[in-house]
């Protein structure tokens, strides 16, 4: 390794992307459970010991590039900026340049968070305290990495290889995300965060008319009957092998609530169309009791299709 401004920079670029990527399994570990605090995923989704092992097998090969592509883009643009901002001032900016770093790592995370939530949504406030906070560790590790760079020119401290930040970034991965676990874990427990629950409705709660983004609609009318326009259904049995899971059906049917009696399942709508067009079809209670929803999910259950209908 050099021992010019060239090395330091490289070093500076292994250490920020290195601890960059090590704290990105906690924060998606942070992320996913406070996404999925109080909300439905409509019985979807990949998970289980299958997403698991997907994680653990490709982690190794997406962090570092992730890492990497986050330190270019936050962290040393925000060093520059320091940088530049004590030489223009008139006055020497006050303060260590690790302060003037973090500072640079606020600004330019309060401006990513407006592409971000542009396109991702969410609050724009959280996601710019978040992506600033990403930028924290790596800043640290950076201050850190100049302090060590600097004994080893004047020949007072070891050598500086970049292997040694990456294999010495993994123990910092394995604690953060064991923090993180345990404060999930602990605002579960504590009631911070809530598992879904979706709302009871009657059958005259029900009744009204019930649209999707798709067109369909779903009228539900007292007394049973109902009335449906390019609704999906469940496909007949007489359907060719291969095709999909639904068929797109319209028509007079009826109607009624559905209860199950086993712990665990919602309730929902039994609807059968009174057309030789599908089959019978559940479509369960989901949203809130303000904004009540039904869907039925289609296909493999980790990677189904979806259909939602809201109340008009």
């Amino acid at each position: 390794m050099g021992r010019g401004e060239g090395g330091c920079r490289r070093a500076e670029l292994h250490t920020a992307a290195a601890l960059g990527a090590a704290q990105l399994p906690a924060a998606g570990l942070l992320w996913w459970a406070v996404a999925d605090s109080g909300t439905d995923d409509y019985g979807a989704g990949y998970g289980g010991a299958f997403g698991l092992l997907c994680l653990f097998l490709f982690a190794p090969l997406v962090l570092p590039v992730l890492g990497l592509l986050h330190a270019v883009l936050h962290p040393l643009p925000a060093l520059v900026l320091a940088r530049r901002a004590a030489r223009r001032a008139a006055r020497r900016v006050p303060g260590p340049e690790w302060a003037r770093h973090l500072g640079g790592v606020a600004l330019l995370g309060t401006a990513w968070a407006a592409p971000v939530t542009l396109l991702w949504g969410g609050s724009y406030p959280a996601t710019a305290v978040s992506l600033s906070l990403l930028g924290v560790l790596p800043v640290l590790g950076v201050a850190r990495l100049r302090r060590r760079y600097a004994r080893e020119t004047q020949g007072t401290g070891r050598a500086w290889r970049a292997r040694s930040v990456w294999l010495g970034s993994a123990p910092v991965s394995v604690a953060l995300f064991a923090a993180a676990f345990l404060g999930a874990l602990l605002a579960s427990v504590t009631g911070l965060l809530t598992a879904y629950e979706p709302p009871k409705l009657s059958a005259g709660q029900l009744a009204g008319v019930w649209r999707g983004d798709d067109g369909a609609v779903l009228r539900l009318l007292p007394g049973g009957r109902a009335r449906g326009t390019a609704l999906p259904t469940r496909a007949g049995s007489e359907e060719p092998p291969g095709t999909r899971d639904f068929v797109v059906c319209g028509g007079d049917g009826t109607w009624r609530l559905d209860a199950p009696e086993r712990e665990g399942e919602r309730d929902g709508v039994l609807l059968r169309l009174d057309r030789d067009c599908g089959r019978e079809t559940v479509w369960t209670i989901g949203g809130t009791a303000d904004e009540p929803e039904l869907f039925v999910l289609f296909g493999d259950p980790d990677a189904g299709d979806v259909r939602i209908l809201t109340r008009d």
